[in-house]
């Protein structure tokens, strides 16, 4: 499996399994309540960029059409019981992304660098534009 570009000391290291990582485009300190955070690294870091639209492969790797150079963060402290709840609105698998319920102490992991591999093309970007749509 191919590790995100990344710069800084975003890269530094496996994903930790018991982490909670939330991809921003701005360095923040505390998370706001109602803020999506997720336990796949390589997922924060690509909504770090922004995307207006986002996949996820069957084969797990993951196109977007964010252009803006991002910041991964981690949660910085521990999370007790209703602190997260699942994402009403994901169009993710469950259990991918999850709503904070309180602001969080967040905790800098570095910049993330945009990964041309992982932009959308025109063809693609145009189809899945047409499928949110609603139309074939």
């Amino acid at each position: 499996m191919k590790e995100p570009h990344t710069s800084g000391g975003a890269s530094a290291g496996p994903p930790d399994p018991d982490a909670w990582y939330h991809g921003s485009p701005r360095r923040l300190t505390t998370l706001r309540s109602g803020s999506t955070i997720t336990r796949d690294r390589r997922l924060a870091e690509a909504f770090s960029h922004k995307p207006t639209l986002l996949c996820r492969e069957d084969d797990g790797s993951i196109r977007h059409d964010g252009t803006a150079p991002g910041w991964l963060h981690v949660i910085d402290e521990p999370l007790r019981p209703g602190d997260l709840e699942p994402h009403p609105r994901s169009s993710m698998d469950p259990g991918l992304e999850w709503l904070t319920t309180r602001p969080l102490r967040l905790r800098l992991l570095g910049a993330v660098a945009v990964d041309p591999a992982e932009l959308l093309d025109a063809a693609a970007l145009a189809e899945l534009q047409r499928r949110a749509q609603g139309q074939r």
